[in-house]
């Protein structure tokens, strides 16, 4: 994963920013803790203003995104270069499908917390959304493959909290989600690009060719005409925390 990072993440900040209404969740999340460790912290977006953060990243592109690098460590989740509790909190944000070993990363973030683990992910019993199941139903097989399941992180962590993490309509943060209501994102190639699982993937342009033709022919509008009149959608983003004191 980190020379995937290292091969397409570059530009990245300029997709993967901040939604402003999911960074409240989760530094509502943070509540009471006065230092975060941020691990797969990527550009830095949803690390918190306010707290003094330690970001552990092992993508160089990355790194080099990054507003401040003063408190940046190149490492990975599963080896974390930190004393045991040497933070009130671990943050990781939709990073944990590109680790090796969730355990053990999982693991590796519950030693250096003091307080709690608070992780952005995605619910690999979701039946994701239109774009998975009319176009890249590959894509969904895949990311149900190397996302771990809520128990599996239970396992880990131990006991849990689990908030649905609806996706507002206008979401500003790129992630593959996003665009649920504006589906003419997904014909660019620059937002695509933002999302590590295209990537993954052979055969993209076809079915984004696909897209295309049922935007013009207003096919798309008629059937998913429900979706036009939502102002957030249940993707099944979760926030999930252990509290570990």
């Amino acid at each position: 994963m980190t020379r995937l990072y290292d091969r397409i993440g570059h530009g990245y900040a300029a997709h993967r920013v901040a939604d402003p209404r999911i960074a409240a969740r989760l530094r509502a999340a943070l509540a009471g803790c006065a230092s975060v460790v941020n691990v797969g912290a990527g550009a830095g977006s949803y690390e918190p203003s306010d707290l003094p953060v330690v970001a552990v990243e092992p993508s160089e592109s990355m790194i080099a995104q990054r507003v401040d690098r003063t408190r940046t460590l190149r490492a990975v989740a599963e080896s974390l270069p930190l004393r045991d509790g040497c933070a009130d909190a671990v943050t990781a944000i939709l990073t944990i499908h590109h680790w090796t070993d969730a355990r053990r990363g999982l693991a590796e973030c519950a030693r250096v917390a003091r307080r709690r683990v608070v992780l952005l992910t995605w619910d690999p019993r979701s039946d994701g959304f239109w774009l998975v199941q009319d176009h890249f139903p590959d894509l969904l097989a895949l990311d149900r493959a190397i996302f771990p399941t809520l128990d599996a992180i239970e396992a880990a962590l131990g006991r849990i909290e689990v908030e649905s993490v609806p996706v507002p309509s206008d979401c500003v943060d790129g992630f593959l989600g996003a665009y649920w209501r504006r589906p003419e994102a997904y014909l660019d190639e620059r937002v695509r690009h933002g999302m590590s699982t295209f990537a993954r993937l052979v055969d993209v342009e076809p079915r984004i060719e696909a897209l295309r033709r049922e935007l013009a022919s207003g096919a798309w509008h008629a059937r998913h005409a429900g979706l036009l009149a939502r102002d957030a959608l249940d993707l099944g983003y979760r926030l999930v925390t252990a509290k570990l004191t």
